[in-house]
């Protein structure tokens, strides 16, 4: 059984010194970490501008729903005033005078 284990790990470290001599590992200059940060911070700009923009229009929403709750909430003078029901205020703008109501058309089928 050791030897079988043994055999695994023999393989196992030949598989990694192929992987580490395919695939060397860079030297980090002083500037590495700067020049990572730049590229890392380059590829979020777009993303942290659309955030921006969209917390703005949050915000400005969220301002014109108080605003317009408030104006919706204030009496106004041109508001219905008296003790009048709608219906009454509709029959006072649109007196019948003349009727708009037609009797229905009948339509003969007999043929005479």
């Amino acid at each position: 059984m050791d030897f079988m284990r043994g055999n695994d790990d023999e393989r196992l470290d030949a598989l990694f010194r192929a992987y580490r001599d395919a695939c060397p590992t860079p030297e980090a200059s002083a500037n590495f970490m700067p020049a990572l940060w730049g590229r890392i911070e380059s590829r979020q700009s777009f993303t942290f501008s659309f955030r921006r923009m969209a917390n703005g229009f949050v915000t400005a929403a969220v301002a014109l729903t108080i605003a317009l709750g408030v104006y919706m909430s204030m009496p106004h003078a041109s508001a219905i005033t008296s003790s009048e029901t709608y219906i009454e205020a509709l029959a006072e703008a649109h007196p019948l005078d003349a009727p708009d109501i037609v009797t229905p058309a009948r339509l003969d089928l007999s043929g005479r």
